[in-house]
């Protein structure tokens, strides 16, 4: 075997980095390669457009192994298998009950429940979770902040009235009230006491967390993939920090912290961002030396508990890149989202549901939510394999380069203060919605390419009555009006907004503006403005027109108001405009809005004739 191995390889001759580079300057022909080919990325770190083994070298991440400290490569050492989890907002405790044990039988296997406050009771518990085998499901739950170890303490007497072994229950209660400041701007930094009851009332249950850090509201909120994950180290060892020093344990306190990050679109970041995670917060949680209990297998040459530095992470498909419009693609982005997740070895996901951007969210949605998970499980087998991106030259790197952008934010953060006084001072918010503006801008100059919104619009949707799902605001369901904010609040609009407003004002005036495309000429060159000018104007819910040629402006114009066009674009090449846009417009004699595709050489001719008119003036002053 050996020996074919070694004939198979040598047909092959070794091409050294140097030769791959000679041969890339060629081929650029003298365009720069960084500028060309070398990827800046937002997290502040370039990306070579090629890797090779020589790469690994000195890397902390190639000597990891599965389920071993510093859990780089995941928790789990057998295989990759994590939980597919759905939410369930409970508005009548039997209607949910029933729900539940439906999606149990339909792929589910962890349910997350959002309580109201004023429901919390033994009896409502019990009605919830009637015939849910607790030992077998994960059981996830929310509710207000300041009614967390209420609900906590009615689980634990549910559980043990019903004979469970306490130790053998998984899932968690959410408390995380530095998350609750940023997203509804109340001022809950005197949370220790409450978090120590918490986790002392949920001791017994080893398996259940109750710390939540949840990162998914800045990812939702925009956030930068490095910020997500830096802040989300401060942020869980802001907790870690003040427990310890209220009297905790640093092995208990660290067992009972969850984290729940968000998944943008970024595929091989995401799988970076997670193996980093873990590498990370194993490296934080080292330093509180957390002791073991009992004989524990898990144990460091140290002494310390391993088993307190895994970190346990729910992962959660993004909605700040949802759109209300062609929404079927809102399946693409989460199909790929939740992939990267389950590559990289998280716990459990959550597909958020193709529609949630303008509805609430219904059977069908909701089973082809589940149905993208099972996908990835049964046909496409991710759960077989663990961390299959071990090695890979490409991902390694990213491994180490989102750590380290990661870790510089942290130490930023800590030597600031901490998160909590980060928080309470507006600065963690301000970065975030920075970012949020950052990727508007972006989105708005197609830098950032959102398909269907600001990229390949489908021409002839219209909303039919859609409207952007506004969210909760309060705990109990109070009018946003009514919520006193002394804390900085999170930005949580979608990228698609702008866009979105846009189509649905043009759709709201009563008239929708025509745009006809005079194409003439050079064949390629009209059929690509075109293409791009049709794509441009329909991003704002203008009707468009293309056609396929005209053997004279004039044609063309002709054939343009007929169509009743308030729009005309000249489509043709460079060369040609100087001889076609003059008696384009001429022959429109301001009948429709004129416009020019592209910035030929003969730009300040133009100009000088008459022509314009720019696309975001068209877009402005038809809408306005």
């Amino acid at each position: 075997m050996a020996d074919s191995k070694e004939k198979l390889f040598s047909e092959f001759p070794n091409v050294s980095t140097e030769d791959w580079m000679s041969k890339i300057t060629v081929d650029l022909k003298g365009a720069d390669y960084e500028k060309k080919l070398v990827w800046r990325t937002n997290e502040g770190f370039k990306v070579k457009p090629f890797y090779r083994q020589e790469d690994l070298k000195g890397l902390k991440t190639v000597g990891s192994l599965p389920g071993e400290f510093p859990y780089l490569r995941g928790n789990k050492k057998d295989d990759n298998t994590w939980l597919i989890r759905q939410e369930i907002n409970v508005v009548s405790a039997k209607e949910s009950n029933s729900k539940a044990k439906d999606i149990l039988n339909k792929g589910i296997d962890s349910l997350g429940f959002s309580v109201k406050k004023k429901d919390i009771s033994q009896e409502y518990v019990s009605e919830l979770l009637d015939g849910i085998d607790a030992e077998k499901v994960e059981l996830n739950f929310s509710t207000c902040q300041g009614h967390t170890v209420q609900l906590a303490k009615e689980l634990v007497t549910y559980f043990t009235n019903k004979g469970y072994n306490l130790e053998n229950i998984k899932g968690s209660v959410n408390y995380d009230p530095m998350g609750k400041m940023m997203l509804k701007g109340k001022d809950l930094s005197n949370f220790v006491n409450i978090a120590k009851e918490l986790i002392e009332t949920l001791a017994p249950m080893k398996k259940f967390r109750c710390i939540c850090v949840n990162t998914v509201e800045l990812n939702n909120s925009g956030a930068y993939i490095y910020q997500e994950l830096g802040y989300a180290l401060a942020w869980g060892n802001e907790y870690l920090e003040k427990l310890t020093q209220a009297g905790l344990p640093a092995s208990l306190v660290a067992k009972k912290i969850k984290f729940n990050f968000g998944i943008s679109s970024n595929y091989f970041l995401e799988i970076a961002k997670f193996r980093a995670a873990r590498m990370l917060w194993a490296d934080i949680v080292r330093e509180y030396n957390p002791t073991c209990n009992g004989n524990c297998p898990n144990r460091g040459e140290d002494g310390t508990c391993n088993c307190s530095s895994k970190m346990l992470v729910h992962a959660q498909t993004s909605t700040f890149n949802m759109t209300l419009f062609d929404s079927y693609v809102n399946l693409l982005r989460t199909q790929t989202e939740s992939m990267s997740a389950a590559l990289a070895g998280v716990n459990s996901i959550t597909v958020v549901p193709f529609d949630i951007a303008y509805k609430e969210t219904d059977d069908f949605s909701e089973r082809i939510a589940r149905n993208q998970q099972l996908l990835l499980k049964e046909e496409s087998h991710f759960n077989k394999v663990v961390d299959p991106a071990a090695g890979s030259y490409y991902i390694e790197n990213l491994t180490v380069s989102i750590a380290a952008e990661a870790w510089k934010l942290f130490l930023d953060v800590v030597e600031k203060g901490g998160m909590l006084s980060e928080i309470m001072t507006g600065n963690i918010q301000d970065a975030i919605n920075a970012s949020n503006k950052a990727r508007h801008d972006a989105v708005s100059k197609r830098k950032e390419v959102l398909l269907g919104t600001n990229q390949y619009p489908n021409f002839n949707e219209l909303s039919e009555g859609k409207e952007p799902a506004e969210r909760a605001s309060c705990c109990g369901g109070e009018k946003k009006d009514s919520c006193d904010r002394p804390v900085k609040t999170l930005d949580s609009a979608r990228m698609a907004s702008e866009f979105e407003a846009l189509r649905l004002s043009t759709e709201k005036s009563g008239k929708r503006p025509k745009a006809f495309m005079l194409t003439i000429g050079n064949l390629a060159m009209r059929q690509a403005r075109a293409q791009f000018s049709c794509n441009f104007l329909a991003c704002a819910g203008y009707e468009v027109i293309d056609n396929l040629g005209f053997q004279s402006v004039e044609e063309g114009v002709e054939e343009a108001l007929k169509a009743k066009a308030d729009i005309v674009v000249l489509c043709s090449s460079d060369d040609e405009y100087a001889e076609y846009a003059v008696p384009a417009l001429k022959a429109l004699d301001n009948r429709a809005i004129f416009i020019v595709a592209g910035a030929p050489a003969c730009m300040d001719d133009l100009k000088a004739a008459g022509i314009e008119t720019s696309y975001m003036y068209v877009v402005m002053f038809l809408i306005h």
